[in-house]
Formats: structure tokens, sequence, C-alpha cells
């Protein structure tokens, strides 16, 4: 049977040609995520103004973690979560992995509580992947 002859199932794609819709979605990006050698290298300097934050559930958590990391699992974004975030700091969420969507979720949730959030791309995974510290 030929290709021609099979249904292909793709996920909706929206593709475009916007030029500026790309150029703004890439400058968020830039502005709002980086990866783990960078949060890492941020860490080992002491960087004063991030805040690591680990939004997995709990029982991940305690498997490992980001050195320095807090958890704040899903189940706690609608409480009263100023004593695990600082309004002061860049609060850097990661989740699970590229796939995972728990941090961008969170992120929005956080900013518009008032939070400074980043995300840190491909999420733990990626953070083990890179044989960073785990705690």
């Amino acid at each position: 049977m030929s290709v021609k002859n099979k249904e292909i199932i793709m996920p909706s794609l929206s593709l475009t040609r916007d030029t500026q819709k790309a150029k703004e979605y890439f400058e968020n990006k830039v502005a709002f995520t980086t990866g783990p050698v960078e949060v890492s290298h941020l860490l080992e300097k002491k960087a004063s103004d991030i805040h690591v934050v680990d939004v997995r559930y709990a029982e991940d958590y305690v498997k490992g973690h980001v050195p320095g990391a807090v958890n704040l699992p899903p189940s706690e974004w609608g409480g009263d979560v100023s004593k695990k975030l600082d309004k002061n700091k860049i609060n850097m969420l990661y989740c699970y992995s590229q796939v995972c969507h728990l941090a961008a979720k969170a992120a929005v949730k956080l900013a518009s509580m008032g939070y400074a959030v980043m995300e840190m791309d491909g999420g733990f995974k990626a953070w083990t992947e890179h044989k960073l510290k785990v705690e």
C-alpha cells in the first residue's frame, strides 16, 4: 500500500508566516526561559536574584531535585504561596521534561499573582542529562 492510500494522522499544526508574531514569540522565549547549564552556573555563583522552584509532585521532588529548590506542587498553586516564593527574586520554575507543561502553567498562575517567573527548559530530565548536581 502506498503512502498516498494510507491515512496519516498528524497533530494539528498552526503554521504561520507571520514574522511579527515569530519575532515576539522568540523575544519572549529568550526573556523567560533558560537552560539547565545556565541555571547551574547561576547557582554556583550564588546569584542572589534567583529562587529555584520545583513544580513537580512532592513524591518526585523527594527522590531528587535541583540543589536549593523548593517544592511547589500543583495542589499548592491556589493557596498561600508566599512562604515558598519570593516577590523580590526571579522564581526559576521547572517540571519533569521538555514535554511537561506544569512549569508553564505555574508560571501563568504565579505571574498573575505578581511573581517574577522564568522557566528552565527541559525540566529535571534535562538537568540530570547534563549530569548536574542533585539533592
